[in-house]
């Protein structure tokens, strides 16, 4: 057998198909608008059908409609070639359609059924399915025939779709479409119906709400309140003439015209009502219980009140404190065998009236120490006047009955005058005799505490949010502020949120007298908080409250009005008395800086400045105080206003000293608070203007001018009356009247320098800037001698 070498394959030779399929070209889209041209393999689709049927039976079910196909395909050959493409698989449906159709009518003729209409009815069908069948063929034939037309490269139309040719000439399916060209069409969609002013919806009717506008209010909280448009709200501001930005503030008038030009219903509030609510006065007496008693003790400096104190809580608070007296405020807890008592110690000295009064304010039994020995003195009246503002019940321990000279029947005359009358005396007030050294009599000084409580039926509510008042603050290095506190209702935890005065803070630990920490805080109790943001004033009252954007609401609102109260007080003068103060002479001012340890002794020491008084137009001037250490900044203050800083209790700190030191500042220390004063005081009559006290030397009369030169003259002088010294202060009387004040420059006698010229004797005088000397004119020679400024 001979081998095919016509169709033989090499190595080299190129990959080949023995079946050929038919070719076409479709444009191939890139970025940026490349484009090719890629040939292509036209594929039939595929059908998914029923089972082919047999070419025999299909052969014989064809033979009866065998003459109406053939007049039918006459007619199709005259039918122009249709627009779209048909494909082969409907050539495949219509031949299944006409043999399922045969074999019913070869059915119906071996029944013999047939009616005039029913073979109407199918002869027109057959002839239609034939009909179709012989166009679909001719179509076939005619697609086959066509040549794809080239895209020109060109063209800048990028196609929208990737098509193979099959989908393309395919009319039963549809095309589609991306993504991208569905987003198109709703794109224009929603155009069209913007453009279309009948399809517009009709806009939804404004929401109209009440807007409620405090004193003061930024423009975009504002516009957030009314849920309009920030820029509509400022264009609205700017129609009324009011240039203002997004987070300027404006008046609540101006505020509300814009909530009504909005169509809003405005409503004006306060800004004190942030306030509203904090306190919650209504108490049911369900949720009371009883409480102990809050007692302060009260009297006279150095008649034993710590002592006594101590006495009591057998501690030893006296030597703690600096010169033996008591500068600070303290607030112990006792508990003994009958239940447990407050006690709050207030300092005795003047100075420390307004501790005094914080005291009395907050307690319920006022114990009033008069010494024995003494008698009542300032701050006994005081004490009794604080007694009765409070409306406090007072007992009167008579201290230091121990002493020799202890007359406490003369103590009971001296408190009738004030209105303190014993129970002896058939008053109210009850008296007890003790001894704070011996600890004699303080079991029915406790007992009589008790009773009176007792007979008060104090009580409070122990589930509500805690409140009370500030007993002192101070700033602790390495803790903060540290804040003391008494609760008088509620229940204080770890973790509240607390408001004091303009401070606030989240409480992070609680601690007793003793240092002991504890988890809460009931009423009746002294405690010290750690956590606020800063120091509050004592006598400040604390409230919990529920978040902390209320507690920063409310006491940004008290730090403003506080800033208003301060600039209040800088009144503006009239141009008159603006005058009178200009013309006036500049008085005296000893600027001071005060850093105190506590917040207590930082205004006792600032009031008892405000009121020294040394005359002679010196005043003293205030510039800060503070608690804490002293920083750099105090110092930087007060090496620019050249003041001068106390500290009371307090150091500074290295930097702070660092700086001083450079820029001479001075910075002094106290730990007594009538030190502070003394010191202040000889600081300011220090400032004062020496006095001069005037004594006369003598008199000497002009006899005759001598030209010395062309600007300088001498004046021949006969001393009249005592005697002339040279540096001495001189009067020129002319015609006895005085002409000019001025100094000796220089005396001679025969042309030699002399200190001093005795009566009767002629000399040469020279004047400080002046020569205008005339025969017979007098001088008048003294001396000025400085006067000591002490008072």
């Amino acid at each position: 057998m001979e081998k095919d070498t016509k169709n033989e394959k090499t190595l080299t030779g190129t990959l080949e198909l023995k079946k050929t399929f038919d070719a076409g070209k479709i444009k191939q889209s890139f970025s940026h608008g490349r484009t090719r041209s890629v040939s292509v393999e036209v594929k039939k689709k595929r059908s998914f059908g029923k089972k082919p049927v047999d070419p025999i039976l299909k052969k014989e079910s064809l033979e009866p409609t065998k003459q109406q196909s053939t007049s039918t395909s006459e007619k199709s050959d005259n039918d122009p070639l249709p627009d779209k493409n048909i494909s082969q698989s409907s050539e495949v449906q219509s031949s299944e359609a006409l043999k399922k159709r045969s074999d019913e009518i070869s059915k119906n003729e071996q029944s013999g059924n047939y009616n005039n209409l029913g073979k109407r009815v199918s002869d027109r069908n057959v002839s239609e399915e034939t009909k179709k069948e012989e166009i679909t063929e001719e179509k076939t034939k005619k697609v086959k025939n066509l040549k794809l037309i080239k895209v020109p490269k060109k063209q800048d139309e990028r196609r929208k779709g990737k098509l193979t040719i099959s989908e393309a000439l395919e009319d039963n399916n549809e095309r589609v479409r991306s993504l991208a060209a569905i987003k198109r069409a709703r794109e224009k969609a929603k155009l069209r119906v913007s453009q279309n002013e009948e399809l517009k919806e009709t806009p939804k009717e404004k929401k109209k709400r009440e807007i409620i506008i405090p004193e003061f209010i930024a423009v975009n909280e504002l516009s957030s309140r009314m849920a309009e448009r920030t820029p509509d709200v400022i264009k609205s501001l700017m129609k009324l003439g009011v240039m203002a930005t997004i987070n300027q503030t404006i008046d609540g008038d101006t505020a509300e015209l814009v909530a009504i030009e909005f169509g809003h219903t405005p409503k004006r509030v306060s800004e004190a009502d942030v306030e509203i609510g904090l306190s919650d006065k209504n108490d049911s007496q369900e949720n009371m219980e009883q409480r102990a008693p809050v007692v302060t003790i009260m009297g006279h400096v150095d008649h034993g009140k710590t002592s006594l104190l101590d006495a009591i809580r057998e501690k030893r608070v006296t030597q703690t404190e600096a010169g033996g007296i008591t500068q600070h405020i303290g607030a112990y807890m006792i508990d003994t065998s009958k239940g447990k008592i407050t006690f709050l110690d207030t300092p005795g000295h003047a100075a420390f009236s307004q501790m005094r009064a914080r005291g009395s304010n907050v307690t319920d039994i006022i114990i009033l120490v008069v010494a024995a020995d003494d008698s009542v003195n300032i701050q006994t009246v005081e004490a009794i006047s604080h007694a009765k503002a409070a409306k406090c019940p007072v007992i009167v321990a008579i201290n230091k009955i121990d002493l020799p000279n202890a007359n406490p029947q003369k103590i009971e005359s001296d408190l009738l005058s004030h209105e303190i009358v014993s129970e002896k005396m058939g008053g109210e007030s009850v008296f007890v005799n003790v001894s704070a050294k011996n600890k004699t009599g303080l079991d029915e000084l406790i007992e009589a505490i008790l009773l009176q409580a007792e007979v008060m039926e104090l009580k409070a509510n122990f589930l509500s949010k805690a409140e009370g008042t500030v007993i002192e603050s101070k700033v602790e290095k390495g803790r903060g502020p540290v804040i003391s506190v008494l609760v008088q209702k509620g229940k204080l935890k770890v973790g509240d949120i607390v408001i004091a005065g303009k401070e606030w803070g989240k409480v992070r630990a609680l601690s007793n007298d003793e240092a002991v920490r504890l988890d809460f805080a009931l009423p009746s109790y002294p405690v010290e908080i750690l956590g606020l943001s800063g120091a509050p004033e004592a006598g400040d009252e604390f409230v919990v409250v529920d978040n902390e954007s209320r507690a920063r609401e409310v006491t940004q609102y008290r730090d403003r009005i506080k800033r208003v109260r301060v600039n209040a007080s800088l009144k503006r003068g009239s141009i008159e008395e603006m005058i009178s103060d200009a013309s006036a002479e500049a008085a005296l001012e000893l600027a001071v800086i005060i850093k105190a340890d506590v917040h207590g002794s930082k205004e006792a020491i600032e009031q008892s400045l405000l009121k020294l008084d040394v005359g002679d137009n010196v005043k003293i001037k205030i510039l800060h105080t503070g608690v804490g250490e002293i920083n750099e900044s105090d110092v930087s203050l007060a090496s620019a206003t050249e003041a001068m800083i106390l500290g009371f209790n307090v150091r500074t700190n290295v930097q702070a000293r660092n700086l001083a030191k450079r820029d001479n500042v001075a910075i002094k220390y106290f730990s007594i608070i009538y030190e502070v004063i003394d010191d202040v005081k000889k600081s300011m009559q220090g400032l004062k203007e020496p006095e001069y006290e005037e004594k006369i030397l003598g008199m000497a009369t002009i006899k005759k001018v001598f030209k010395v030169s062309k600007s300088n003259n001498i004046a021949g002088c006969e001393v009249t009356e005592g005697v002339v010294k040279s540096k001495c202060s001189v009067r020129v009387l002319r015609d006895n009247v005085v002409i000019n004040k001025t100094e000796l420059l220089s005396l001679r006698r025969e042309k030699s320098e002399v200190k001093e010229v005795l009566n009767g004797q002629e000399c040469g005088i020279g004047l400080v800037n002046f020569d205008d000397f005339k025969e017979g004119d007098q001088l008048e020679l003294y001396s000025l001698i400085k006067q000591s400024s002490e008072n």
